[in-house]
């Protein structure tokens, strides 16, 4: 499950990096965009979201969850394993791939304390998404698989993490899709106030 996340002025460096990279012609608006306060991302707020334009990895801002049923809620996070099973979500996922970038996420555990997750030698996660429009505007939902050993003792769920060199596959490539649904991710470092807390 992902149900905060971080970001900050490395995430923006990294996201203006990987859009340069992928089309050189990338113009100051996405630069300009990316002037955004280092801060946590709360579901209903808005967020860079990297995503496929007229053939081409642009960034835009998205708002995070799609609109709950009758109006109630927000739906967040997507599972998956069944993501290509539910109709809310069968097209997004086969149309419209996204990728959210993050410093880290958050997890809280059955006592409600507060988990960091990150990885120790790069500076930004890339969580798998997708996206749709209402009510005139893109909203996003993160992908969440079964946790792997380094987010079980927190929680049985957590976001589809990606690699950098599988952010344009992901995004471009419907034949891998169902191959990055199941995809294992990666070992993530975990930080905790309350352990360091706990020493003194």
């Amino acid at each position: 499950m992902c149900g905060r996340y971080y970001v900050d002025d490395e995430t923006a460096r990294e996201i203006n990096n990987i859009v340069r990279i992928a089309d050189e012609k990338a113009n100051k608006e996405t630069s300009a965009m990316l002037q955004f306060q280092a801060r946590d991302i709360h579901p209903t707020e808005t967020a860079p979201v990297l995503m496929a334009s007229n053939q081409k990895l642009c960034c835009s801002l998205q708002r995070w969850g799609f609109p709950g049923f009758q109006g109630k809620q927000v739906i967040f996070n997507a599972r998956s394993e069944s993501v290509l099973e539910k109709k809310t979500f069968r097209e997004s996922v086969e149309c419209r791939r996204a990728v959210i970038p993050a410093t880290w996420f958050y997890e809280w555990n059955r006592n409600k304390e507060k988990n960091t997750f990150y990885r120790k030698e790069q500076p930004v996660l890339f969580m798998a998404g997708i996206y749709s429009r209402y009510q005139n505007e893109d909203r996003f939902v993160i992908l969440t698989t079964e946790a792997n050993a380094s987010m079980k003792p927190v929680h049985d769920r957590m976001p589809l993490i990606l690699e950098k060199s599988e952010i344009i596959p992901w995004i471009f490539d419907r034949d891998k899709t169902k191959e990055f649904l199941h995809k294992v991710p990666c070992v993530l470092e975990r930080k905790a106030d309350f352990e360091q807390m706990s020493l003194f």
